[in-house]
């Protein structure tokens, strides 16, 4: 997974799936020739903005950051979307994708 990294913050893309049971990471989604993602359940619908919410408030969570350090820059009425996270390090990110609960596999 690529997470690239600048003065203010990182960006990562990540794969989404509303209306989970709950919110959780589940592992590596391949995107055919971009890299890979985050795969993300959401225990939110895709209505009225309640699964970007939920997405934002849930890698606040996982990040241990303010939800208003999470911005979705790209895909807000799509199923993938560039993450951007304020104020953490690529290597933050990484380890609490790396120690977070999965079902499957982070690489």
């Amino acid at each position: 997974m690529e997470i690239k990294e600048d003065a203010s913050g990182v960006t990562f893309w990540v794969r989404v799936q509303p209306r989970a049971s709950r919110s959780e990471v589940a592992g590596v989604y391949e995107r055919a020739g971009k890299g890979d993602a985050i795969k993300i359940r959401l225990a939110a619908p895709p209505v009225d903005g309640r699964a970007n919410d939920e997405c934002r408030r849930f890698i606040a969570e996982l990040l241990r950051v303010a939800p208003s350090k999470i911005e979705i820059l790209l895909g807000q009425s799509s199923r993938e979307k560039l993450i951007r996270v304020q104020g953490v390090g690529s290597e933050r990110v990484r380890q609490a994708l790396e120690s977070a609960p999965v079902r499957g596999k982070i690489r």
